[in-house]
């Protein structure tokens, strides 16, 4: 199993930025990629960035294209979310995600990002 940590959500105004980290623990050696979801009030989880742990390949959902920016660090087994530009809208609960496997992945505990106008 991995056991995943996240931090580094908060309150921050509309053009702000905030970095978002998620550390893994357990059986780190399974991992295969690191990804970012969020969720705000009322709506389903959506999918924000996605990095290959050994080849470092970056994906992003389209609402944060060229504002977010994925990376990891394999000697902390940890990744992290660089998020400028922050909109109202990215308002929501971030929740780090690790697959390690076609079928298998963990969740962290998620960190709630709010951004005000």
């Amino acid at each position: 199993d991995v056991q995943l940590q996240a931090s580094g959500g908060g309150l921050v105004q509309t053009g702000g930025s905030l970095r978002l980290s998620c550390a893994a623990s357990g059986d780190i050696f399974s991992i295969k990629h690191m990804a970012w979801f969020h969720q705000a009030p009322g709506k389903e989880r959506e999918f924000v960035a996605a990095i290959s742990w050994i080849l470092g390949r970056t994906d992003y959902g389209e609402s944060v294209l060229g504002r977010f920016t994925i990376s990891r660090d394999k000697t902390k087994n940890t990744s992290y979310l660089q998020m400028n530009s922050l909109k109202v809208e990215d308002t929501a609960v971030y929740y780090c995600n690790v697959g390690t496997g076609p079928y298998t992945d963990y969740w962290g505990q998620g960190t709630q990002v709010t951004v005000s106008s």
